[in-house]
């Protein structure tokens, strides 16, 4: 089985300001009301909506409601965070809506909590669930002590890429950035249609984890106040990295998972994905009829040493007002600690999620058909990425505010808009947005 990933260490406080709304709105929260797994008490099953965009989500919540009468989960699939999900949510939220339980990135998690929008579920979840988890997943989790969501998986970046195409090109799999940039270079040369890789302008995370991977810290917490730093040394090599790249021509500018993206990885336009763990089973929905073309290789270094940021990677959360807790958190932890919980996601053939809880790798691994990929060990690729994943990342209180800044302003860079102007954008809306909500930041 695969190692553990290394442990990203957190600050040992994080804001007290992040969660003390939330500890006021969740303490009235009926967190555990609800009956046991038995069925509520006029004898019917406890009925949970669930709101989440995952792939293979569908399976699980099917595989669920099958071997579990006492509880019944009505699933509605929503889009993803960055594409509309997350304002769905939070919409659902202040009018008093909300499904029970819902899907929330790690990146996202600490904003919907300094909102009050979820629960404090520490008290059902015992130390026995806690140990399943990887630390760092766990970490993730809890904020301010308190432990707000259970994680499902773990999403350390990974390149996947034509081999056909490269093959063409006289190129190999790129181990740094130095030689990724020659490759781009080459394969442009040899086929002049044809780029290595996209800039998704409408998904910060991609970046994100660049600069997370180039050991960026953007926010860090001290006491009860929050230092913002997205504009440092690291973030700037990153960014001026990929505006070289953009300017010369040698990657594409392409919404995430579009139509025109999707259209230029069917024509071979586009012969590289730099994304996650995630986007193997992603890119296998996504042009089935290539099968057998694609492998997967680590994510290009500095310095060639395995290092690695995190692009995604879901939590289950429940949220404020449910009065369905303890079935929720029930749901939640056979969704992410049980072979028929994991399996029942990646069998579906759409997904490909590394799970947090590390006994579940050879579950996943034996589910996953890697025929898409040549029969290569994808799992192997994605255990190693995950021990390289780089310590110390913080994902801040107003992830909504710094990503939409970034979206924002990355969507001009086709219109004459630069990666720095865009980061530069995201310190400031961030720090006006703790500032509004009363949140000290940090000089």
């Amino acid at each position: 089985m695969p190692t553990t990933p290394t442990r990203v260490r957190r600050a040992p406080r994080l804001a007290a300001a992040l969660v003390a709304s939330a500890l006021c709105v969740t303490s009235l929260a009926a967190c555990g009301s609800d009956s046991s797994s038995g069925g509520s008490d006029d004898g019917k099953p406890v009925a949970l909506t669930f709101w989440g965009w995952a792939k293979g989500t569908k399976e699980v919540v099917a595989a669920f409601n099958a071997s579990h009468p006492g509880i019944q989960v009505t699933y509605e699939e929503i889009p993803a965070g960055v594409a509309g999900g997350y304002a769905k949510i939070s919409n659902a939220v202040k009018a008093g809506n909300a499904p029970d339980v819902f899907n929330v990135e790690y990146s996202q998690l600490p904003d919907f909590v300094s909102q009050g929008a979820v629960q404090d579920i520490g008290k059902l979840v015992t130390d026995d669930v806690k140990s399943k988890y990887l630390n760092q997943a766990l970490d993730l989790t809890t904020l301010g002590g308190s432990t707000w969501a259970l994680p499902l998986d773990a999403s350390p970046q990974a390149f996947y890429y034509r081999k056909d195409l490269f093959d063409k090109a006289g190129i190999t799999a790129p181990k740094t950035w130095d030689e990724f940039r020659t490759a781009a270079q080459k394969l442009k040369e040899a086929q002049p249609d044809a780029r290595i890789a996209t800039f998704f302008p409408d998904d910060p995370t991609t970046f994100e984890a660049m600069a997370w991977q180039a050991d960026a810290h953007w926010f860090k917490s001290s006491g009860d106040a929050w230092k913002v730093d997205a504009t440092g040394p690291e973030t700037k090599k990153a960014g001026d990295y990929w505006q070289q790249l953009i300017n010369d021509d040698l990657v594409r500018v392409m919404p995430s998972f579009s139509q025109q993206w999707t259209a230029s990885l069917q024509k071979g336009e586009t012969a590289g994905y730099l994304g996650a763990s995630w986007g193997g089973g992603v890119l296998k929905g996504t042009v089935p009829d290539a099968s057998g073309k694609w492998a997967v290789a680590p994510v290009p270094t500095w310095d060639g040493n395995p290092a690695s940021g995190m692009v995604g990677g879901t939590t289950f959360a429940v949220s404020k007002n449910s009065k369905k807790a303890k079935a929720a958190v029930e749901f939640a932890t056979w969704a992410t600690t049980t072979p028929e919980g994991f399996s029942a996601r990646i069998a579906s053939g759409t997904s490909s999620a590394y799970p947090a809880a590390p006994a579940l790798v050879p579950v996943a691994q034996g589910a996953f058909k890697t025929d898409f990929y040549g029969g290569q060990d994808v799992y192997a690729i994605y255990a190693d990425a995950a021990k390289s994943i780089k310590p110390g990342w913080q994902w801040g209180p107003a992830m909504g505010a710094t990503n939409t800044s970034l979206k924002d302003a990355f969507g001009k860079l086709t219109q004459g808009g630069t990666i720095q102007s865009a980061v530069d954008a995201a310190q400031q809306a961030t720090v006006a947005e703790l500032k509004n909500r009363g949140i000290k930041v940090a000089q």
